[in-house]
């Protein structure tokens, strides 16, 4: 790709994510948002967390691990009980990181 190409993508890519994201911050009024549409976008977040760290957590080599020597599934299993438990996320990130740093010295 030429230098010219490149810059032209990253500003047709920046164009694209500014409209995006900033369609219902100028035309909001104009375009009321379905009450059944709002609902559902309380969960984007939480969805969206959970595509990210799901892949980490329950794949090991490539391969489906969600298995006790799979250190990262450990330590996220401590973590979801400890965020249930206590709903401190400082006690979640604090257990979370203790648990897999035990996991992979007695585990290894």
């Amino acid at each position: 790709m030429s230098a010219l190409e490149i810059w032209a993508t990253i500003l047709g890519l920046t164009v694209v994510t500014l409209v995006t994201r900033n369609v219902f911050l100028v035309l909001g009024e104009l375009l009321p948002m379905p009450e059944r549409l709002q609902h559902g976008l309380r969960y984007a977040p939480a969805c969206a967390l959970a595509a990210l760290l799901a892949p980490e957590l329950l794949v090991q080599q490539g391969a489906l691990a969600p298995t006790l020597a799979n250190h990262k599934f450990v330590a996220g299993l401590a973590a979801v009980a400890t965020m249930l438990a206590t709903r401190s996320i400082v006690a979640t990130m604090a257990v979370g990181m203790a648990a897999f740093t035990a996991a992979r010295y007695f585990l290894a």
